[in-house]
């Protein structure tokens, strides 16, 4: 079994590895040989892969709005997944008790894992941005009516359906590293005197940290690449202005936003690409597989710093 697991993982890092380079050779081909689609020469041409004006005839654009709208999806996706994923955990783990209703919700939980995206995109149009959405319109934007504000796709919207998308994986990876957890821990605080509360947030979470960044870590990649949903709920193939703002909290969360995994599907599908335009693609698969690679390596970090710090401050 350790030879065949070993062999498994192999192949799979050698088809990665293969993909990886195929991607690094068309996009650099592309980026140093080619003369289409945009300038000839490489910094003109780089400069034109991030900062080009939308172009009517190829359908091509620039991937800087696309990268901003992809960090800030995923920014605003965490602050919502993040907290509730965990409680959900935390309370089915260590509250809950082991009856037969607990066990069907873990089984569903588990089983919403394997749900299409698309379901999840058709739920967030129907219940965030028309039902949601148009309350929203009706309460604080009626003046506006019947022009919508929030009652459109939009950031908001896309960031909540790809919480509803990640957040079984956070719940199963944080619930399992919670059980993982020893028993002897949760009862030597208690007879040290611990409360329930106390247990749970001072020895036991501690504990099941690396747990809660896998959950995390595994979302964060999957929404960064997450496309179907997207395609229901916000994101568009040119956007006027980038979801930002100047005032607090800094995020439009009305907009609608560009997406490189987007920006992807629709080079692929609709795009009129010029020859060579593949090169384009491949540009596009290639910034974003560094983006993911970016933000696992960031997550991967904050994982490791909070580790030690945590080991420094109870070295026993």
């Amino acid at each position: 079994m350790i030879g065949l697991s070993a062999s498994m993982v192999s192949t799979v890092l050698l088809i990665g590895s293969g993909l990886f380079i195929l991607l690094v050779a068309s996009a650099g081909d592309w980026l140093f040989l080619s003369s289409e689609p945009f300038e000839a020469g490489f910094l003109d041409r780089l400069n034109d892969v991030f900062f080009a004006k939308p172009n009517v005839e190829n359908g091509l654009t620039g991937l800087f709005p696309a990268i901003v709208g992809t960090l800030s999806l995923v920014m605003v996706m965490t602050l919502f997944v993040a907290p509730l994923g965990v409680a959900t955990a935390i309370y089915l783990s260590e509250y809950a008790r082991d009856t037969w209703y607990t066990k069907l919700i873990r089984i569903s939980i588990t089983n919403l894992a394997g749900v299409p995206a698309i379901i999840y995109g058709i739920f967030g149009l129907g219940f965030f941005v028309y039902g949601l959405g148009g309350q929203v319109d009706a309460l604080f934007y009626a003046d506006r009516l019947p022009s919508p504000t929030f009652g459109t796709p939009g950031l908001l919207w896309a960031a909540l359906t790809l919480a509803l998308v990640n957040l079984p994986v956070v719940i199963v990876a944080v619930t399992e590293g919670l059980d993982a957890v020893p028993n002897d821990l949760r009862e030597a605080s208690i007879a040290l005197g611990a409360t329930k509360s106390e247990t749970v947030f001072k020895a036991v979470m501690p504990a099941a940290l690396p747990s809660v960044f896998s959950g995390l870590i595994l979302a964060t990649a999957r929404a960064a690449g997450e496309v179907s949903p997207l395609l229901l709920v916000g994101a568009v193939k040119f956007s006027p202005s980038l979801p930002l703002s100047s005032r607090a909290p800094f995020i439009e969360f009305e907009q609608k936003f560009m997406h490189l995994g987007f920006q992807l599907f629709d080079a692929v599908l609709f795009a009129r690409l010029p020859p060579g335009g593949l090169g384009w693609v491949a540009c596009i698969a290639l910034i974003l597989v560094l983006l993911i690679g970016v933000l696992n390596v960031t997550a991967v970090s904050l994982r490791a710093a909070v580790l030690k710090r945590q080991t420094v401050e109870n070295p026993f």
